[in-house]
């Protein structure tokens, strides 16, 4: 019986949480039309990046065996900044320009840069790999 009453109070505070957190952020975020369409165009472009940076280097799965050959770091190490300078020049062409961005900006687009290139070399590693198993 107790554990039957904990479950409805607690199932019914949940529910309230739920209730307010919604209305919460119905109110925290809205934002007139023309800002709502402001972000949705950023969230665009962010997902349109992260798809160009995930396809780039299973696109240009040729390179990797290419360099797997030569068994240089030095031509491994270009493989991954010309990959990354991609991924850069990607970016800015989609945001427009370099210049009148804030401090957040900058921040989100050097861990997003450094993320694409951590991603690169893993991606690149996998290809490495599967290259000398078989």
């Amino acid at each position: 019986m107790l554990t039957a009453i904990g479950q409805y109070v607690g199932g019914r505070i949940v529910t309230a949480v739920l209730v307010v957190a919604s209305a919460g952020a119905v109110i925290w975020f809205w934002k007139h039309p023309e800002h709502l369409q402001a972000i949705w165009q950023i969230v665009k472009y962010g997902i349109a990046w992260l798809a160009f940076v995930i396809v780039l280097p299973w696109a240009t799965f040729f390179v990797t065996p290419w360099v797997v050959a030569r068994d240089s770091n030095l031509a491994a190490a270009l493989m991954l900044i010309g990959y990354l300078l991609v991924d850069v020049l990607v970016a800015f062409w989609m945001i427009g320009s370099v210049s009148s961005h804030n401090a957040l900006t900058w921040v989100v687009l050097l861990l997003g840069f450094l993320s694409a290139g951590i991603y690169n070399l893993k991606a690149c590693e996998f290809q490495a790999s599967r290259l000398e198993d078989g």
